[in-house]
């Protein structure tokens, strides 16, 4: 069975959980550096991105994680996790740091405060109908380097979702609208045939 991890410092954790275990997938909570061991995968989810920064670098969790995606372990990142995989932020907090292992520069709070959240359908790459996207205090994506793949576009052509590698990122929260095709398709592409594609033997 694939076992994804799901950072769990703080934020929208437990709505990750029940996409990932909903679509077949064993998960475990990453808190420390000893829970990256064993993992197939890493979820990021959305919360507050200098929450994560702190207690990631507290736990001494930020180096091996950097490390592990660095290294090809395939990650999903949403809303606040998209903020800390990025190499660059706009309107960071006070000695904000980042993981850096995405090649992109963010805004953050681009769509502006909790009242102006929002939810909307996003065309994502792959999938053949929009997506049901929800926004609070979402991240743009305003900056690219030469390897990321733009992904989702807002009808105003403003960047919501990319990729790079193993990396999957999207400024907006997937988890919270009860449509799991976007954990899914992740999940093939990131680490192919699993529990939620299984076939009858012929």
């Amino acid at each position: 069975m694939v076992r994804v991890g799901v950072l769990a410092l703080q934020g929208g954790v437990a709505e990750h959980v029940s996409a990932l275990a909903g679509l077949g997938a064993e998960t475990a909570l990453v808190r420390r550096p000893a829970d990256l061991a064993g993992l197939d995968a890493i979820v990021l989810p959305g919360g507050e991105s200098s929450v994560f920064d702190r207690l990631a670098r507290a736990f001494g969790l930020a180096g091996p994680l950097a490390s592990a995606i660095t290294d090809g372990m395939p990650a999903l990142a949403t809303c606040a996790g998209l903020i800390y995989l990025a190499a660059r932020i706009e309107g960071s907090a006070r000695g904000q740091q980042t993981l850096g292992v995405l090649d992109v520069t963010v805004r953050r709070n681009a769509f502006g405060t909790q009242l102006d959240s929002f939810e909307t359908s996003v065309r994502v790459a792959g999938l053949d109908a929009p997506v049901p996207a929800t926004f609070i205090r979402a991240p743009e994506v305003v900056g690219t380097g030469p390897g990321v793949e733009v992904t989702s576009r807002l009808e105003d052509g403003r960047i919501v979702g990319v990729r790079q590698g193993a990396v999957t990122a999207y400024a907006f929260h997937p988890e919270e609208t009860g449509d799991d095709r976007l954990h899914r398709a992740w999940l093939e592409s990131a680490v192919g045939r699993g529990p939620w594609q299984e076939r009858p033997a012929c």
